[in-house]
Parts: C-alpha cells; sequence; structure tokens
C-alpha cells in the first residue's frame, strides 16, 4: 500500500488516536505520543508539514512493530 504524501506530524498525531496513542508533550516541532495499549510506548513525530516520505515510514514501521500487525495494516488503518 503506498504511503500518503501530504500527511502533516498534527494530522498523523491524530490519526494514531486509533491505535491509542496521545500526545503526551510537544517540545519545539517535535511531538511526543504515548500508548497503553499492549504494553507502554512512546513515539515521537516532527510537527512538519509534509512528513518527509521516510520518516513517516519509520513511524508507522515502529507503530506496527509495537502492535505486532503489518506496516500495510496501519497505513488501511489511517486512510
Amino acid at each position: 500500500m503506498k504511503l500518503p504524501r501530504d500527511l502533516s506530524g498534527l494530522e498523523l498525531a491524530q490519526k494514531l488516536k486509533k491505535f491509542g496513542y496521545e500526545i503526551t508533550r510537544q517540545t519545539g516541532s517535535h511531538i511526543r505520543l504515548t500508548t497503553q495499549e499492549k504494553g507502554e510506548h512512546h513515539i515521537t513525530i516532527p510537527a512538519h508539514n509534509p512528513l518527509k516520505v521516510g520518516t513517516l515510514s519509520a513511524i508507522l514501521l515502529e507503530v506496527a512493530q509495537h502492535f505486532n500487525i503489518s506496516k500495510n495494516e496501519v497505513i488501511e488503518e489511517i486512510s
């Protein structure tokens, strides 16, 4: 599945709420998200618009690994 090309960091943070992630803090241009589902997990995403494709891919892969699902399943869920 193809990655979205026009997603901002803040939009991604909102979409990741489906996985239980909540914004816990923001320092400068970086947003820290935390979920308690399937154990505590933190990710940091830049508040850039748009996110670079490689950065977005790495974030989605990290989420997929935490939930033990494929990256494509994460992409489908946030699309």
